[in-house]
């Protein structure tokens, strides 16, 4: 990690369940990682060893017991399933989020997991974006259906194939819009690609 160039001291976790999609997870972790922004991988399993969707071994950083959530300024959840489900059933997960909603602090949603988001009244009013046929499952939000949304202190994204403008949404709210050019050029990503249908 001697690459790192840490930008800002701003702290992002990524949350991984048995289920977890790895691309909107770890595309995630990938760009901002490149930005200068500080991310690390949690495992909501007792366990750091947790296994994505599509059977991928994948080892985080710490687990969520392990986690000292004050040190954080952003919370992101992959979608996928039933990694989603197991995200949701995480109680020191969903007692964070709570906290971090009350207090104004930033939380990122990509794919289904946007719905845990709204089965806890985050959603209201906001604008926000979700995998198709996932919609019902988004009680008072505004649905966008653009590959990435922000409204305040919340970002959520559509589902796989939007994993890069969702998490350059997340490097442009800290770093500024220019800073997110910069990093799409750089890994050749032309920004409107993804799919909005």
């Amino acid at each position: 990690m001697s690459d790192f160039h840490q930008k800002t001291d701003k702290k992002t976790a990524v949350f991984l369940a048995d289920g977890s999609e790895e691309i909107e997870a770890l595309t995630v972790v990938d760009l901002l990682y490149r930005a200068g922004i500080p991310v690390q991988t949690v495992s909501v399993n007792k366990t750091p060893e947790v296994l994505s969707s599509h059977g991928v071994r994948i080892i985080a950083d710490t687990t969520v017991d392990r986690l000292n959530f004050d040190e954080l300024d952003m919370l992101v959840l992959p979608g996928g399933m039933p990694g989603t489900t197991n995200l949701q059933n995480c109680e020191t997960l969903i007692r964070e989020l709570r906290r971090f909603f009350a207090e104004g602090r930033r939380i990122s949603a990509i794919c289904a997991a946007p719905t845990i988001l709204a089965g806890l009244g985050m959603l209201e009013g906001k604008h926000a974006t979700c995998f198709p046929g996932q919609e019902s499952n988004m009680a008072g939000a505004v649905l966008t259906r653009e590959p990435a949304t922000q409204d305040g202190n919340i970002i959520t994204g559509r589902g796989m194939g939007c994993s890069i403008p969702f998490a350059l949404k997340i490097v442009s709210h800290y770093l500024g819009s220019e800073a997110a050019d910069t990093l799409a050029a750089q890994i050749v990503y032309t920004p409107g690609r993804a799919s909005a249908s």
